[in-house]
């Protein structure tokens, strides 16, 4: 995620790396009980495979997602649903969740009149990580009332 100053906006950056690894960990977290393959997931969120097979190896190294190989195999999540947030997975496959020209914001440290800038950029930054990490993959599943609303609409 990255913060750039557009007009009187400030302008937040969500990665593709981001989304498509929250999108993935939302599938698996639906198949709790089986794995998944890469092929399975992208085909479900229309993201390109060889994209996810990159992410889902950092999800992986970062313990959000396990694997078994083989015929039976797959991937599954790493944790339960309720114990993964949305800056896991951000800082997983991002690292630092703001940054300002490629630079974190922990140093950051202007002169004279905007001295006080950086305050804002990491008061952005903290709140902009309390959100997501306030957020649980579990949070965002359709809860089981809403699928057999929409399964009787389709009907």
């Amino acid at each position: 995620m990255t913060a750039a100053r557009v007009g009187h906006y400030v302008h937040m950056h969500i990665s593709a790396k981001a989304d498509y690894a929250t999108r993935a960990l939302l599938e698996l977290a639906c198949e709790p009980a089986r794995p998944l393959t890469c092929e399975a997931i992208a085909s479900s969120q229309q993201i390109p495979f060889r994209f996810l097979k990159s992410v889902v190896g950092e999800l992986r190294r970062a313990g959000l997602v396990r694997s078994q190989r083989g015929c039976e195999g797959g991937y599954w999540l790493g944790r339960p649903a309720e114990e993964i947030t949305l800056l896991d997975v951000a800082r997983a496959v991002d690292g630092e969740l703001i940054t300002l020209r490629s630079e974190p914001l922990a140093g950051l440290d202007y002169p004279g009149p905007a001295s006080g800038l950086p305050r804002v950029w990491r008061r952005i930054e903290a709140e902009a990580a309390a959100v997501l990490g306030g957020t649980t993959l579990a949070t965002l599943l359709p809860s089981t009332t809403d699928e057999q609303l929409s399964r009787r609409g389709a009907a």
